[in-house]
């Protein structure tokens, strides 16, 4: 009788002329991959192709006839988008669809802690199963090639290493809730100007060890569930239907089983979307955020006429069940999942976990004679400086703009810390409003609100400039790349004015972004605060009052000026192209690797940040019974809290190796363990490499090799405070190119 229960609950009988013809398998007890073939054996070619295409601007069709639900995404990164009206980019202006904002990507990737990566996946991804989405549009991967790009906010650093260990666990902590991440945007999308038309020139050896490692570490250890397509071109292909990233790296190579997502208005040509690896299109005839269209969806290239090249024998039926099986798997995976938890919305939980993520991303850049962090009652009277003190940053920034339940800014963290007796506020600087696609200026008198600011400033005791970037269009924002790399909104003369009348000034900077600091050594304390979400205002103060003690670490350079980037080193067809091609010129040196190996100073180096506590390292060791058994390099150490408090910090291993047949960057990051240290205490730290990791892509064998040779592995805090050394001697070793 249960038994029997169970298949009328979980299954669907169909009836032709009153004869039983099958039964789909939702029983539970089934494999995913029987359940899928079943219900892909019931289903008519027409229901296969309309699998394949968007029926909504965030949803896509099931099989009503048989109880196979549609495919329901929505925007993520860092907080579930509202819902939008059916075929339009505008809110539906729903009421309960006000979601958790948690930090920005860049933020994310500052903890350098993969346990609070899949903290953020968790929770993110319980609020968008409460919300019945199968895909989650998230997370975006693309390398920080340079500081102009506008959406390095939603990305994770400039290191491809940093990135694969903190994508992983934020896949699975999404994925635990049983709704899909989808890993974006594949590949080269490493600039927003131009970006719909761009073809990316880029090495062999730079795109597999630099731009693609991150994407592989999703598929392979991930196992991701979807992977968005990207904008621009690689070797004259489009990237969402790109016959050599596509079918080639990721299908075959690396074996995804999962669902190829486009970008929104990404595809282009029927013939490539259906040969080239694309599975199912989404958003096209727009301009991937703003344009409408009033069109049939349909007309898709994944729709009639796929439909019409099916029946005209023009392409093959095979191609069609790859893409409705991938579909089918994903729909089991998620929303016809016995498995699948109810999640949770707006949770004090997920508030819990956007701020603790948040006061671990915060990076202390400088802090000369310990100006911080202020304690209640050291002061009488606080100036707070800055529109970012009191500007939403939830909304804007393009498709990562979200619809909060609140939003603690930095002005509302310190007067509920300080009393609003002693803080008092001044705009100082005003941007304009945030828009899409174009930028409009302030219509406030800019003079004004300077001299207002110094006033106030004068009669302070301490100053906190609460300023940065902001999402405005050519700020951090989608669709549209930074002017430069200074401050906006005459920030810089700002500050400067500030600092003639008052020294305790304390810098805190809003921005997924590198900025220029013509004044830091003028100002005693500079904070690299992102951009949090909607816990922004606590986290901000809990690290500046001294309750949590900073342990961000930066994951990316911030140069001294604009050319010392690899990106800019060269001439424009380097970056960002003459809008039909662009060169990447610096290869690999990306990032640290192009100023450790040019012997560039920066503003700040990658890895870096501040603590309150210090930190001593001892002399590295290597387990050489371990490299000979196992083929992996084990590094022992002793870490000690030499410091009066309690603390994190993280280490970092960068390996080196000078005598090398290939050119090599300086140093590249190949492991971090970050380290909870009280004060005075010491632990034991191992830190474990694994030879193949030292691999370099070899473009002439089209795979992964080691190179024999000694290698230095060098400890640091970051990758220009190196603590020890120790070297290696690794014998050569083939990989194969998955």
């Amino acid at each position: 009788m249960k038994q029997l229960f169970l298949n009328v609950l979980l299954g669907v009988t169909l009836m032709v002329s009153g004869q039983q013809k099958s039964q789909i398998y939702l029983d539970v007890t089934k494999p995913i991959e029987d359940r899928v073939e079943n219900a892909l054996s019931l289903m008519t070619t027409e229901e296969k192709v309309a699998l394949c295409h968007a029926q909504s601007k965030f949803s896509s069709k099931g099989v009503a006839r048989l109880g196979i639900p549609d495919v329901w995404s929505s925007d993520g990164s860092h907080g579930v988008s509202d819902e939008k009206l059916w075929s339009e980019w505008n809110s539906a202006q729903w009421t309960n669809d006000s979601c958790t904002a948690f930090p920005a990507l860049t933020a994310l990737a500052a903890t350098f802690n993969p346990e609070i990566a899949f903290l953020f996946g968790k929770s993110i991804g319980e609020e968008a199963r409460h919300r019945e989405k199968a895909i989650l549009l998230a997370p975006g991967v693309n390398i920080y090639r340079s500081p102009l790009d506008g959406r390095n906010f939603e990305y994770m650093g400039e290191d491809p290493y940093l990135a694969s260990r903190m994508v992983v666990p934020y896949i699975h902590g999404v994925q635990s809730n049983g709704v899909a991440a989808c890993v974006k945007h594949f590949a080269l999308n490493n600039q927003e100007i131009w970006r719909g038309i761009i073809n990316v020139n880029v090495s062999d050896r730079a795109l597999h060890e630099i731009y693609l490692p991150a994407f592989k570490a999703a598929v392979q250890e991930g196992n991701v569930w979807s992977i968005m397509g990207a904008y621009n071109q690689y070797k004259g292909e489009f990237c969402c239907h790109n016959d050599l990233l596509l079918n080639k790296i990721l299908k075959q190579d690396w074996k995804f089983d999962g669902v190829v997502v486009s970008d929104w208005g990404g595809t282009h040509s029927t013939d490539q979307a259906v040969n080239n690896g694309l599975d199912l299109e989404m958003g096209t005839y727009t301009n991937g955020l703003t344009t409408e269209g009033h069109f049939p969806f349909s007309s898709y290239y994944l729709a009639d006429p796929f439909l019409k090249g099916l029946k005209d024998g023009k392409y093959d039926m095979a191609k069609l069940d790859d893409k409705a099986r991938r579909i089918l798997r994903l729909i089991f995976r998620t929303t016809m999942s016995a498995n699948r938890p109810f999640g949770r919305f707006v949770s004090p939980e997920h508030s819990q976990a956007a701020r603790k993520i948040a006061q671990e991303a915060i990076v202390l850049l400088k802090n000369e004679k310990n100006i911080l962090p202020i304690a209640v009652g050291k002061y009488q009277k606080i100036a707070v400086i800055g529109e970012n003190a009191n500007r939403s940053m939830i909304v804007g920034g393009g498709s990562t703009s979200l619809k909060a339940a609140y939003e603690v800014s930095p002005l509302q963290g310190i007067q509920d810390k300080y009393g609003k007796d002693c803080v008092v506020y001044s705009m100082g600087y005003a941007s304009g409003p945030s828009l899409y696609g174009r930028e409009e200026p302030s219509k406030l008198n800019a003079d004004s609100l300077l001299n207002a600011a110094v006033e106030l400033a004068k009669t302070a005791d301490v100053v906190f400039f609460v300023g940065g970037l902001n999402k405005n269009y050519f700020q951090d924002c989608e669709g549209g790349d930074r002017k430069s790399l200074s401050l906006p909104f005459g920030e810089d003369k700002l500050i400067e004015s500030i600092q003639k009348v008052n020294k305790n000034v304390v810098v805190v900077l809003l921005s997924g972004n590198a900025v220029d600091m013509p004044w830091l050594s003028k100002i005693p304390a500079v904070v690299q605060a992102w951009y949090l979400g909607s816990e922004a205002g606590n986290a901000i103060v809990d690290i500046i009052s001294g309750d949590v003690n900073p342990s961000g670490k930066l994951p990316f350079t911030f140069p001294k000026k604009l050319t010392d980037i690899g990106a800019h080193a060269f001439d424009k067809l380097c970056y960002p192209g003459d809008s039909v091609n662009v060169y990447y010129k610096e290869d690999i040196l990306v990032g640290y690797r192009w100023l450790d190996t040019k012997k560039i100073e920066p503003l700040f180096p990658f890895g870096c940040g501040l603590s309150y506590t210090t930190f001593a390292y001892s002399k590295p060791s290597v387990d050489a019974t371990e490299l000979k058994s196992n083929g992996t390099v084990k590094i022992s150490f002793t870490m000690t809290n030499t410091g009066k408090v309690d603390g994190h910090e993280t280490a970092q291993l960068y390996v080196s190796k000078s005598k090398s047949i290939i050119a090599r960057a300086a140093k590249e990051l190949k492991a971090f363990k970050k380290t909870f240290l009280k004060a005075g205490e010491s632990k034991i730290i191992t830190i474990e490499v694994p030879v193949s990791s030292l691999a370099y892509f070899n473009e002439a064998k089209q795979a992964w090799e080691v190179e024999s040779g000694i290698y230095s592995l060098l400890l640091g805090s970051s990758s220009r405070d190196i603590k020890g050394k120790v070297d290696v001697k690794i014998n050569s070793l083939y990989i194969s190119n998955n």
